[in-house]
């Protein structure tokens, strides 16, 4: 079919929306800009950085996560001009910047068109303040396809990331990564600190997890001013309680106690030492949950508040869930870390897409966006995608979408009417059951780093070449 019918268009609302939101996210401009700025010592000769994008992309949403189906298919088709090998080749030398720089571009794209009425409302007391969360991400189960890596007991990681998610729409903004899995991702604060600031506009309150508390990251957190921080206290760092100031005493909603203390984190000699408020939830039965904060005022940013913030916590570790059983990082395509890091990055986007098209959905039901299971709307999503892929050629998806919206406000438009009226009952999610604790394993799983494992061989490839005449 050269062109979509409107009978067609009215029966495929999710494809047609996800197709106008990667057309507008991915443009060959955009693109082709990211590849220039980062592409570092790699060129372009045959397969370009949009046709890999393309190629990773059918691999993800149309071949169940199989790179190698992707690519003979798109060369059976005359896409692809080059070998299997030539592909998983280039797919495994993309530096790190392009993938760290692919994911903050492309979101920030994607932000523009995020629907206001979907953005989540913090209590009164912190709706002043941007909650960024911060965690990291070892990306696991890396095949043993190269022969460095055949042989070797137990699974590999490769590489990790620090990421950033906007907890207001749930969007990952931004992550920065490392070829190592396991590198120690609390080094990458000074680094992707600084780019979240140039995304989401402060004043912010950076939130993290005990990794994050020490008396370095309170710095990076409050460089700009405005800024705060909500870490779980680590007793690694010593506190010391004012004794001039006298503690308080109250219960939550749940009726559980708590205890707020102000003193210092670390000693009198420390220069980075730093005055806090020290929040400890009493939780009898289970470990006590002790905050700390810069948010010094007790009136005006009420304990209750910030322990229920730093429950919201937990949803960064439900967004690695999700990109991994869901958006397809469980199966991965290449063996090196620059491949692994590039699909994480990849699925991220793809969370974010689906984000927005379920703020869409939500704003047309009046429903609110958590209720719809995102699992159950992507299975429609790659249904649809695989519909108009087996329907339509891909000069004419190229041609339906030549002209995209001029602003973000059309755009936002143009999304509304796609989605607004879009809905199945299919979608609602399932009622949330009661935890009933850890399935006990018999053995605990090893894991080794592909880096550690590939760099000696290559340094000493280098070193042989280098020698050669």
């Amino acid at each position: 079919m050269d062109r979509p019918s409107r009978e067609v268009l009215r029966r495929m609302p999710l494809a047609e929306g996800v197709l106008l939101l990667w057309r507008w996210a991915t443009s060959e401009e955009r693109l082709e800009g990211l590849w220039n700025r980062t592409r570092g010592r790699c060129y372009e000769k045959i397969i370009s950085f949009s046709l890999m994008v393309h190629l990773i992309a059918d691999a993800l949403l149309h071949y169940e996560g199989s790179g190698r189906r992707s690519f003979q298919k798109n060369i059976e088709s005359g896409e692809l001009e080059a070998t299997l090998a030539a592909a998983y080749g280039k797919l495994g030398r993309l530096p790190i910047p392009l993938s760290q720089e692919f994911l903050r571009e492309c979101t920030a794209a994607l932000r523009g068109a995020f629907p206001v009425w979907a953005e989540w409302e913090l209590p009164r007391s912190i709706r002043g303040l941007r909650v960024i969360i911060l965690d990291g991400k070892a990306i696991k189960r890396v095949a043993k396809r190269l022969k460095r890596l055949r042989g070797i007991p137990g699974g590999l990681l490769g590489g990790r990331a620090l990421v950033a998610i906007d907890w207001s729409t749930g969007l990952a903004v931004a992550m920065h990564a490392d070829a190592d899995g396991d590198a120690n991702d609390v080094r990458f604060v000074p680094t992707l600190v600084p780019v979240v600031r140039q995304e989401v506009s402060g004043p912010r309150l950076w939130l993290a997890d005990r990794a994050f508390c020490d008396l370095s990251q309170p710095a990076h957190f409050t460089a700009e001013r405005g800024d705060h921080f909500l870490v779980r206290y680590h007793p690694k760092v010593k506190f010391y309680a004012d004794s001039t100031r006298p503690e308080r005493r109250g219960k939550t909603e749940k009726g559980l106690d708590y205890v707020e203390q102000w003193g210092w984190l670390g000693g009198e000699r420390d220069k980075r030492r730093r005055y806090v408020r020290r929040i400890q939830l009493v939780r009898p039965g289970n470990e006590d949950v002790i905050l700390v904060t810069d948010l010094l005022d007790a009136d005006v940013y009420p304990a209750e508040d910030l322990l229920w913030l730093y429950s919201e916590r937990w949803g960064i570790e439900q967004v690695f869930q999700k990109v991994t059983e869901v958006f397809g990082l469980q199966r991965l395509i290449g063996g090196t870390p620059q491949a692994c890091i590039f699909q994480f990055a990849f699925c991220l986007l793809l969370y974010n897409m689906i984000q927005v098209v379920r703020g869409y959905i939500a704003e047309g039901q009046d429903r609110e966006p958590e209720e719809i299971s995102l699992e159950n709307l992507f299975d429609d999503v790659e249904r649809q995608l695989t519909a108009w892929n087996v329907m339509f050629e891909p000069q004419a998806t190229v041609n339906y979408f030549q002209c995209l919206p001029d602003d973000p406000a059309a755009l936002q438009a143009r999304l509304r009417a796609l989605l607004g009226s879009a809905w199945s009952e299919t979608w609602v999610k399932s009622p949330h059951q009661e935890h009933h604790g850890k399935t006990p394993r018999k053995r605990t799983r090893s894991h080794n780093s592909v880096y550690r494992i590939l760099h000696p061989h290559w340094r000493r490839e280098r070193r042989r070449m280098s020698k050669a005449p």
